[in-house]
């Protein structure tokens, strides 16, 4: 009797271990939640070798654009090769997902007239969708910078607010009724995702609670919330308030609590994190360049760059903003102050999805962290936990 006994001890213990090694739950337990992890993917600086399909749930390639006529214009060959490539992937992973992201800064010039009239909006949705298709593609991403404001070169109209959520629907009702052309299960139903800004600005000017019924996901941009064109110093992607803030801009916590009050459920608000900097030179250097006037240029390293010439090297010394979240580089012969997010400041974002019950983390972008030692990485691995 006791032979048995020892063989149900063995397989209880290969099941624990599997548990902590694989990630699948012990019998009786529940199964941890899946976290969406999103990688926007550009145009160029890549080789399929260089992508890692297995640490994502999804790629938002980026980007294709409203042309003048109402419909997607043309991409590029290489824009092709690249779908064409980026779908290989799956037979790494088959539970990937690959999205087209329509717009972009500078991309958005037309899309005030593509949601324009009911006819525009039809137009506009049968041309994504049979892009999508063409493609062979699993959904469309709308990265619209911005409705109702002023972006690059864009036209923006009042109306915007309202044909922001008109345009979505027509496109939720489209890519639904391609999907039953298809016999896609209601698992793999065609997607429907946005990026938002993180910015106050953004849910003033659109209906997100209205919006959010056609979208799967809200991919919030909570980063460039400090950009180029300020002439002033801060982070540009902090998870809370600095305690230096005037709270002139919001933090990442302020952005999604904005959407959630605005309507947004949070099971589908995923969070957006920055894989490179913004920095400022001629700083003013009171605070080490924190919250401090710039009369010089401005600067955007990407997060290998950083790490290979900038932290603790050159003349630079990383600080942590503990109230924020957030680490900064300061050079004092320089006066160059540049904010951007590190491993430390990730794993506190990843605790806060968590915490808050959001859907995931998406980031911008995927070229930009492409050496050993990736942010990546830490994404993949606290998701994990």
């Amino acid at each position: 009797m006791k032979r048995p006994h020892g063989i149900l001890t063995l397989l209880f213990l290969a099941l624990f271990y599997q548990s902590v090694l694989i990630g699948q739950p012990v019998l009786g337990q529940s199964k941890p939640k899946k976290y969406v992890l999103i990688g926007y993917v550009g145009g160029g600086g890549w080789t399929k070798n260089d992508i890692e399909p297995q640490k994502l749930t999804h790629i938002n390639y980026a980007f294709a654009v409203p042309a003048q006529n109402g419909e997607l214009a043309p991409i590029k060959a290489k824009d092709s090769v690249n779908l064409a490539t980026l779908n290989t992937l799956k037979t790494i992973n088959k539970d990937l997902q690959i999205l087209i992201s329509i717009g972009g800064w500078g991309g958005c010039r037309y899309f005030s007239d593509a949601s324009l009239t009911d006819a525009a909006r039809k137009k506009f949705a049968k041309s994504a969708v049979s892009f999508m298709k063409k493609h062979r593609l699993d959904g469309v991403d709308i990265d619209w910078e911005y409705p109702d404001q002023i972006g690059e070169n864009n036209i923006f109209r009042p109306v915007d607010k309202q044909n922001f959520t008109l345009l979505l629907k027509e496109l939720r009702e489209q890519l639904d009724a391609q999907g039953k052309k298809d016999n896609r299960p209601a698992s793999r139903h065609y997607l429907l995702t946005a990026a938002t800004g993180g910015d106050t600005a953004f849910v003033n000017h659109t209906e997100l609670g209205n919006a959010q019924k056609y979208l799967d996901y809200v991919n919030i941009m909570t980063y460039d919330l400090y950009h180029g064109n300020d002439k002033k110093t801060g982070h540009h992607s902090p998870l809370y308030q600095s305690a230096l803030s005037d709270r002139s801009r919001n933090s990442s916590d302020d952005a999604v609590n904005g959407h959630i009050k605005a309507g947004v459920p949070a099971r589908k608000i995923v969070l957006g994190l920055p894989f490179y900097g913004r920095g400022w030179t001629a700083v003013n250097p009171v605070n080490k360049g924190l919250f401090q006037p710039s009369a010089g240029k401005h600067m955007s390293p990407n997060y290998d760059d950083l790490v290979a010439n900038y932290v603790n090297k050159n003349g630079y010394t990383r600080y942590w903003d503990d109230k924020a979240k957030a680490p900064y580089l300061w050079n004092p012969e320089s006066r160059t102050f540049i904010s951007y997010a590190d491993k430390e400041s990730m794993k506190h974002k990843i605790d806060y999805v968590k915490s808050k019950g959001l859907a995931g983390a998406m980031f911008w972008e995927y070229t930009l962290d492409l050496k050993e030692d990736k942010l990546l990485d830490v994404l993949v691995k606290e998701l994990a936990k």
